[in-house]
């Protein structure tokens, strides 16, 4: 066979071989399932490939980072979407029970479907095509292919507003509340008990706009009616309570599940700290999502976005997949299940005296 002649490269003569050499360092490590024998050797081994495999790979390694941090960061885990529905109940109850966690901000209605499922109410398999005029007419709420029982979170609204008359009245932070309620679960497998019961707090910012709003309005309702004292839950208290954790704490971490409000309230709690004259910023950040940033909104904005805020820090470790959560988070929990990142990890004990946090201590 006849040798082939060289081509030659127009501006191959001009190229910086070792600029071109810096660029062509690292080659893509092809998955090698020979080599994986569990959840947490598949994410590990994604940081090799492209795309969010990678993406998801390097939230790994975030993990990896913040958990082997000496300073103990304290960790916020902000939730959005429709992660209940989605089956993730049990994963976020055990990284809440397996120390993972320090804070969590929450949208109203996770944590309400949590409690629902606490008092034996269930989630059930639907269909995104079904018929919702008959579903309407059975009393059956659908969250695109779950079918909940509207009887049912009628009830857990009502009871909701009849643990609110148990409270003495005044002005409650939503930590404060959910505090009381996860003491009246009797369900080691709920997200809001297991909280409580280990004391990390729960903020729940725009919790008017849930069924637990629900539930306060219906103890409104009742109390108005009766003349009678009442419940409220202060937004500005939730404001002042997060950020004296954030001020307290020696370094934070976020980790962002999806983004809406939670998103937007842990960071906004970074940059409350100047009230109390501290400059402050996320040492880690990770977020899991399915938006994408190039609408502007919030919930896709980058990491990198909220450095020009102040919220992150310049040199935290950072990393998002735009993967959506039903899927990523499993993957990322098991990672961090399966290589027991937070064995050994202190406990945060925080003290409160109303909304003055009197202590936040370590171990």
């Amino acid at each position: 066979m006849s040798e082939r002649p060289s081509i030659q490269v127009p501006g191959a003569g001009e190229v910086d071989a070792r600029a071109k050499a810096a660029y062509l360092h690292t080659r893509v490590r092809p998955i090698d399932f020979d080599q994986v024998s569990s959840v947490a050797d598949l994410v590990g081994a994604m940081r090799g490939a492209s795309i969010q495999a990678r993406n998801l790979g390097l939230c790994a390694e975030v993990l990896d980072n913040l958990y082997a941090d000496p300073d103990r960061p304290t960790v916020m885990l902000g939730l959005a979407g429709p992660l209940i529905a989605a089956g993730l109940r049990k994963v976020l109850r055990d990284l809440v029970a397996g120390g993972f966690v320090d804070v969590i901000v929450s949208t109203g209605a996770i944590l309400y479907q949590d409690i629902y499922q606490a008092r034996g109410f269930g989630h059930y398999a639907g269909d995104p095509n079904a018929n919702d005029a008959e579903l309407r007419d059975l009393l059956i709420d659908r969250i695109y292919d779950t079918y909940v029982d509207e009887e049912k979170f009628m009830e857990t609204d009502t009871w909701l507003g009849y643990v609110a008359d148990e409270l003495p009245p005044g002005n409650y932070s939503s930590r404060a509340y959910m505090e009381y309620v996860g003491g009246k679960l009797d369900d080691d497998q709920s997200i809001v008990a297991t909280a409580a019961r280990r004391g990390v707090p729960m903020f729940v910012p725009a919790l008017n706009d849930s069924s637990i709003g629900i539930g306060l309005t219906h103890h409104y309702h009742r109390a108005t009616r009766a003349g009678t004292p009442k419940i409220a839950i202060d937004s500005i208290r939730d404001n002042y309570e997060l950020t004296q954790i954030v001020v307290q704490s020696k370094k934070t971490a976020a980790l962002y599940i999806a983004g809406g409000v939670p998103k937007n309230y842990i960071n906004d709690s970074v940059v409350m700290a100047y009230i109390f004259e501290e400059e402050k910023g996320h040492s880690y950040a990770l977020q899991l999502t399915a938006d994408v940033p190039h609408w502007g909104g919030l919930s896709g904005s980058t990491l990198k976005e909220a450095m020009s805020w102040g919220k992150i820090q310049p040199k935290a470790t950072t990393a998002m997949c735009f993967v959506e959560p039903s899927v990523s988070l499993p993957m990322l929990a098991g990672y961090a299940f399966q290589r027991k990142l937070a064995a050994g990890r202190p406990p945060l004990h925080l003290t409160w005296e109303r909304d003055i946090l009197r202590e936040l201590r370590r171990g």
